[in-house]
């Protein structure tokens, strides 16, 4: 990226600009409990699920004057309420703890392999990567433009795209896949985050595929949304459908399929493995571009979505109380 590289706040308007028609359709006023609560429990499909200088995400401050967030508990073993745009933690619950990431260990891989690949970078699907756990209908031999590929691994939580695409970027790297995703996790300054395969599959009944905290996953969410934000965009949508080089369309569902009709919902991003538990990172807008994160490690495959809807309504909450928009 070059010193022209706009902020977070610009790329956000930005895909506000470019979505407008459709949000015209579903934003209501963000603060509206019930319409968060339908959204962020509905039924998810369970799955056993040296980069160039980036702008960094505000450093982390203390904890906002608010009695929004008084009352919230979360399930999960970990949590964060984050700011994008001030750095402000608005809510925390053991958010530098380090806990397996299950499949947000994607959004690494995504950002790390959009360092090393063009969007139009050509990723073949090996027979290696189809070794990976779930099925999303590849056959080996298939290959994708990187973005696309890069689209449905995040939308579906795809384990067979997000491995070739480690694959396609670690070998662009002349790097293996570990290092690869350490640099990135590096050059965003994630802390307590490593992963030991692009997927955040298990390595075994002990060692999960990645490792990291609610506050660093918070962080790379930002990143990737300033970094892909055509990527990152996706993973609002109900579903993801793309062509192979080869004229084969794929079309799969989102995992977290009611994430579309939050209003101004910018990212979503499902994780669960049995060391996990239940994982869940969502970026929404609340207001005149200002993106907040919201991070959930360590719940279940259903109270991930409940803890992150008392954490939305926490939030929007805090937000009419000081109008800090």
């Amino acid at each position: 990226m070059t010193d022209q590289t706009p902020d977070l706040k610009t790329l956000i308007r930005r895909l506000e600009k470019r979505h407008q028609k459709k949000q015209a359709a579903t934003a209501l006023v963000a603060g509206t409990a019930v319409l968060a609560l339908t959204v962020l429990i509905a039924p998810l499909f369970a799955q056993k699920d040296a980069p160039q200088a980036i702008v960094q995400a505000p450093t982390i401050q203390p904890l906002a004057a608010s009695t929004a967030f008084e009352n919230v508990t979360v399930d999960g073993k970990a949590a964060i309420v984050y700011d994008l745009v001030t750095g402000e933690v608005l809510f925390e619950k053991n958010s530098r703890s380090q806990l397996p990431l299950a499949s947000l260990t994607k959004l690494l891989t995504v950002y790390a392999a959009a360092d090393a690949l063009g969007t139009q970078s050509t990723v073949t699907i090996s027979d290696s990567a189809l070794l990976s756990d779930g099925e999303s209908g590849f056959s080996a031999g298939e290959s994708f433009a990187f973005s696309d590929l890069a689209r449905l691994a995040l939308v579906s939580s795809s384990n067979d795209a997000t491995a070739a695409i480690a694959e396609t970027a670690s070998i662009a790297r002349a790097t293996t896949g570990k290092n690869m995703l350490a640099s990135a996790a590096s050059a965003v300054g994630l802390a307590q985050t490593y992963a030991l395969n692009g997927t955040g599959l298990d390595e075994s009944t002990s060692v999960s595929g990645g490792y990291g905290s609610a506050q660093d996953i918070a962080k790379l969410a930002g990143a990737l949304l300033q970094k892909a934000p055509e990527i990152a965009h996706a993973t609002i949508e109900p579903s993801i459908s793309i062509r192979s080089r080869e004229g084969i369309v794929h079309t799969l569902p989102n995992t977290n399929p009611g994430i579309s009709a939050v209003p101004n919902a910018l990212l979503s991003k499902t994780g669960f493995t049995d060391l996990a538990g239940g994982n869940l990172a969502v970026v929404y807008d609340a207001g005149m571009g200002h993106p907040v994160a919201i991070v959930v490690l360590g719940s279940t495959i259903e109270g991930r979505f409940s803890d992150v809807n008392r954490l939305l309504r926490g939030a929007n909450t805090y937000f009419a109380e000081t109008g800090a928009r």
